[in-house]
């Protein structure tokens, strides 16, 4: 059985999704990350439609790439024009990429009407835009755009679209179901006729994930033949994105018992995931199969126990093998067994016996109740656990706070002021501090008075704020949730919760929260 090649097209096919902007640099970081991963093919852009992309295949000859080929991604030589004089094709030459994938029209309502020439002609820039590629010394990738519509509308001619890419000398054929709405079964149908039809020229699949299939018919076109999966990291992409590679990688390795070049980096695959992320500026999908933050993580009490006793019960895979870990949370539908566990993950020693728990439990659900929300709060939930068992001493009481608000129309202006009092050690520290909004006058003069006891309090930054309205019925007079993530200079986060019918109140209790955390964690 043949190895699968892993060909990721993050960095030209991604940064078609809405939101997504990748820098020169970060395309750089990224493609050293994936040649580290194992990526077989990495698909830098489209030379000449961008600025971007040229300075990217530029720079890239510099990068020191152990496993991955650079591929450049253009076009088909344009109708009625010599394959010489085709500037685009020019371009994809002079990127200096060893690989070359170009794309040509599959589907004759495609050659026919949007690019309006023949039949013929189609045939002829697609064989002699590859043969032109290889002549100059390049391994040609050719991508049949729109293939599986094309194959339904008319397979004898999709066929020698194929047979075209093949007589000029392409390496690879790569079905592309480019408007992301073929069906598992047809697909693997199709794919097993043009494997069968192809011989010895390899074929390989490209998919979207129009229908929330992407992955499935990835899947499928390898079961049937297919020896390339093309697809993004976290699935980005047009529209609804891509084929997920973080999924379709640990399902060909651990489910379909495929082999992969970068199957001993597979505990490296979460990390790779979050690298994207980082380097994208997006919020991290807690949701994604394999590599998310939720994938392993138990809520309900029967659940929790269940894993407790016997992993595999509900985890279909060990986390670790994909770089990720069980998690347990915590709500109103927690159990003894889930508080047991979420304690021991916190590092909290806890005595199962202790009958103090079922208090924790019966107070923790009237908490939820009243509008607070600890799944994402770890912070919070550890010290409310902490203060319960009496294993927690405060480093600081609150005496009092207040913050006034005052808008300048004339000016058009807002500032916002927050008096904090804290009694530490004994000592009342009463500070002021001004900023824009009352959370950050708040946080600002909380940290002032911290800080002369505590000054680690300055490196702890707040990365994130939401808020939330529990009961919208309610209107301006219902109860707020607000959740902080909080950063420090080791980067390590965490998260914490306040809830209240006054905004203010809540987001001060999650404040307070945070840096009450932070200074536990360190001593």
């Amino acid at each position: 059985m043949k190895k699968v090649l892993i060909y990721d097209t993050t960095l030209r096919d991604g940064t078609q999704c809405e939101g997504v902007s990748l820098s020169v640099a970060a395309k750089l970081r990224l493609a050293e990350k994936m040649d580290s991963f194992g990526f077989d093919f990495i698909e830098g852009g489209w030379p000449g439609s961008n600025p971007r992309d040229m300075a990217f295949f530029e720079q890239v000859k510099q990068l020191n790439l152990k496993h991955a080929k650079i591929t450049a991604f253009g076009s088909t030589r344009r109708a009625n024009t010599k394959v010489e004089e085709d500037n685009q094709v020019a371009l994809l030459l002079a990127s200096e990429a060893p690989y070359i994938t170009i794309f040509g029209k599959t589907w004759l309502l495609h050659v026919e009407e949007v690019i309006k020439t023949t039949a013929e002609e189609n045939l002829n820039m697609i064989e002699e835009t590859v043969a032109h590629l290889v002549a100059n010394g390049r391994k040609v990738i050719y991508d049949a755009e729109h293939f599986f519509d094309g194959y339904k509308d008319n397979p004898e001619y999709a066929l020698k679209t194929l047979d075209a890419a093949k007589r000029g000398g392409a390496e690879f054929v790569c079905l592309c179901d480019t408007n992301g709405g073929t069906m598992t079964d047809e697909f693997g149908e199709i794919v097993a006729k043009v494997v069968a039809h192809m011989g010895d020229t390899p074929v390989g699949v490209h998919c979207h994930n129009d229908c929330g299939l992407g992955i499935a018919v990835s899947l499928e076109g390898v079961r049937n033949g297919a020896t390339m999966v093309q697809g993004t990291i976290n699935g980005i992409g047009e529209r609804n994105g891509n084929a997920n590679l973080c999924a379709i990688i640990p399902n060909l390795i651990l489910k379909m018992k495929r082999q992969l070049n970068c199957e001993s980096q597979l505990s490296k695959l979460r990390d790779l995931s979050l690298f994207f992320d980082e380097m994208a500026n997006l919020r991290s999908n807690t949701r994604l199969p394999y590599v998310g933050a939720s994938s392993f993580a138990h809520k309900g009490g029967v659940h929790a126990d269940a894993a407790n006793k016997v992993k595999r019960s509900y985890e279909h895979i060990d986390p670790a093998l994909v770089g990720n870990r069980t998690r347990v949370l915590v709500s109103d539908m927690s159990g003894r067994a889930s508080v047991m566990m979420k304690a021991r993950d916190m590092g909290v020693d806890i005595d199962s016996k202790d009958p103090l728990i079922g208090e924790f439990l019966d107070e923790l659900k009237n908490l939820e109740f009243r509008g607070y929300e600890y799944e994402a709060a770890d912070a919070s939930f550890s010290l409310l656990l902490s203060k319960f068992l009496k294993k927690h001493s405060d480093h600081f009481k609150v005496r009092g706070y207040r913050v006034i608000v005052e808008r300048d129309e004339m000016g058009r202006t807002t500032k916002s002021e927050a008096t904090v009092k804290l009694e530490i050690d004994g000592t009342i520290e009463h500070t002021v501090a001004e900023a824009h909004g009352p959370v950050a006058a708040l946080d600002l003069a909380l940290r002032k008075a911290l800080s002369k006891k505590y000054p680690q309090i300055k490196d702890v930054d707040l990365s994130d704020f939401k808020v939330r309205i529990i009961d919208s019925a309610e209107g301006a007079n219902a109860v707020t949730r607000v959740q902080i993530e909080s950063k420090d200079n080791r980067n390590k986060v965490w998260g914490t919760v306040g809830a209240s019918d006054n905004i203010i109140v809540a987001s001060w209790e999650a404040l307070k929260d945070a840096v009450e955390y932070k200074l536990s964690e360190d001593e």
